[in-house]
């Protein structure tokens, strides 16, 4: 199965932090862009939503 990987706009090409998300049919996937072939979360839609809601509160 071939992702759809995206890297949001405000990311550049410096190499620094960065995630990359695709779109699953029940969640999302998230990975280090600087290491795409490494290891990669798979969360549940409501468990990205959550991570979401906490992230934006800080």
């Amino acid at each position: 199965m071939e992702l759809n990987w995206r890297r949001s706009s405000y990311s550049d090409n410096l190499g620094g932090n960065c995630v990359e998300l695709a779109a699953l049919v029940k969640g999302v996937g998230v990975r280090d862009s600087k290491d795409p072939d490494g290891p990669k979360l798979l969360l549940e839609l409501a468990a990205f939503r959550a991570l979401l809601t906490d992230l934006k509160q800080q």
